[in-house]
């Protein structure tokens, strides 16, 4: 397959985007956020789920990047910024809109009860792979509720 780019401008794209990275995982300095370009990044290898159907015992992961864009505040809860060794698994991506207008909350869900709160201007998120794939025998698992 050839490498994904992806863009999110509204709730809907934003799903899609959420999809392609559940269950990527991350270290905690593979977060940045540039209060300058207003931008906050994620550098996470990404379980390549568009491919697992009929794999076997096969699967693959990517490095991509993900960018959060036009952010103008970042939130963290259970991530300790010192502890450059742990490690995350993404769940979801969600946005709540605040009023009536374009802006809200880009609300990253993590493993371990961790987050990340985002206050955007409006949705646009870029999540693009930046390497090779590589293989995996492990595919995520989530216990029926």
């Amino acid at each position: 397959m050839d490498s994904l780019k992806l863009l999110a401008l509204d709730a809907e794209d934003l799903a899609v985007v959420s999809a392609h990275l559940q269950d990527a995982v991350f270290k905690t300095d593979g977060l940045a956020f540039d209060a300058r370009q207003h931008v906050f990044s994620v550098v996470v290898n990404r379980f390549v789920w568009e491919n697992a159907a009929g794999r076997g015992k096969s699967f693959e992961r990517r490095r991509a990047v993900v960018a959060f864009k036009r952010v103008n505040a970042v939130r963290s809860i259970g991530i300790d910024r010192k502890d450059t060794s742990a490690v995350f698994s993404l769940l979801a991506v969600n946005f709540t809109p605040k009023g009536e207008g374009p802006e809200g909350t880009l609300d990253v869900v993590l493993s371990g009860n961790a987050s990340v709160a985002l206050d955007v201007e409006c949705v646009e998120v870029q999540l693009a792979d930046t390497g090779g794939a590589w293989e995996t025998s492990l595919k995520p698992r989530h216990p029926a509720v």
